[in-house]
């Protein structure tokens, strides 16, 4: 009797000591991994600009017949040179736009205080004002951190351009290994899932590139026309913006319409009626195009997918909020919907 009660016993103590161990090993992996989001971000992202580059190389090998190599390297090549080219050709005017907003902004602050007065409304706006403050401070803070964090840290962009470059030249080897580590039996959704994600982050990526560079020329154009200072710089951080879902162009109208006061009140509504059409064209034209190109997602999986994207990893998350949302939403279509739960679902980018 002692016999199995001493047995009973330790295995109690066993199985607690098991517990207890899976409980510290959890709560390591946990902590591990929230001590490398910014690494995951910076590796999710080098597979964004992986993808944009073994685009351009198939691209290029379909037209040229050239090697994968060759091909890749003439990508690389290309797109670098699209940008230094431009930051050649418009660098000076564009730093010079950009100081005219930084300088430009007090005075036009004022000006919207005084048309407020006028008015007799400006105390209980300010009231208002005073109370999201806060709020607004810290938003306009982010986002101009999240337009500029791309460029902040030299080390994280040669890091994310190299590990790019490296997966681009020969991406079915990180994609076999991936599919390797699962059980046998989801290698095949697995797969399939990858394959998804990669058709919809290509479709994505081609046409944001439209959606920015048209709407960074229609707001240059637009507020050019109606005189507002620094069109050019206003026009280039609507487009960067335009990557943020839903949260972008709402920013980037903040500074055109508060520019805008500083030349009249009629210019700042103006401003505003060309911000509403240029994103009721954006919204009903342009974004349908990536939608169909990518992942029909929808708005408020999207907006607060920027949301969560914000809070979880910082400004990286923000700007890659968009490419990551279409990768989790392909995976949760494939091996959730279709695969467990066997339900019939069109899987973006299939025909």
């Amino acid at each position: 009797m002692s016999d199995g009660q001493g047995t009973r016993e330790g295995w109690s103590y066993g199985r607690i000591a098991v517990v207890i161990v899976m409980l510290i090993a959890i709560v390591g992996v946990a902590w591990l991994l929230t001590e490398l989001t910014r690494l995951f971000m910076l590796v999710f992202a080098a597979i964004v600009i992986a993808t944009i580059f073994d685009a351009m190389a198939r691209k290029l090998q379909a037209l040229t017949k050239l090697p994968r190599g060759l091909a890749l390297l003439l990508a690389v090549i290309a797109l670098l040179g699209v940008f230094v080219g431009i930051f050649t050709l418009f660098g000076s005017q564009l730093v010079q736009q950009f100081d005219t907003i930084r300088q430009s902004l007090p005075p036009a602050i004022a000006a919207v205080e005084g048309q407020l007065n006028r008015f007799g409304i400006g105390d209980q706006v300010r009231s208002l004002f005073d109370q999201g403050s806060s709020d607004l401070s810290t938003l306009a803070t982010r986002a101009g951190s999240y337009v500029l964090a791309a460029g902040s840290g030299v080390a994280d962009f040669v890091l994310v351009l190299v590990g790019a470059i490296f997966l681009a030249s020969d991406p079915a080897v990180y994609r076999r290994g991936m599919v390797m580590m699962m059980p046998q039996r989801a290698e095949g959704p697995v797969a399939q899932a990858l394959d998804d994600a990669s058709r919809g982050l290509r479709g994505w990526m081609i046409g944001q590139a439209v959606s920015s560079v048209v709407v960074a020329l229609l707001t240059w154009l637009g507020l050019m026309l109606l005189g507002v200072p620094a069109a050019g710089g206003l026009g280039l951080i609507a487009g960067l913006l335009d990557v943020i879902p839903m949260v972008g162009p709402i920013v980037a109208g903040i500074p055109a319409v508060l520019l805008a006061f500083t030349v009249s009140p009629a210019t700042a509504l103006w401003t505003i009626v060309l911000f509403l059409i240029i994103q009721q064209l954006q919204g009903n034209f342009l974004q349908p195009m990536i939608q169909k190109q990518a992942v029909d997602v929808p708005p408020a999986v999207l907006l607060f997918a920027v949301v969560g994207a914000g809070m979880l990893f910082g400004a990286l998350g923000v700007l890659l909020a968009a490419p990551l949302t279409v990768v989790v939403y392909v995976f949760v279509q494939r091996i959730y919907v279709r695969t467990m739960l066997d339900k019939p679902i069109r899987i973006a980018g299939e025909d």
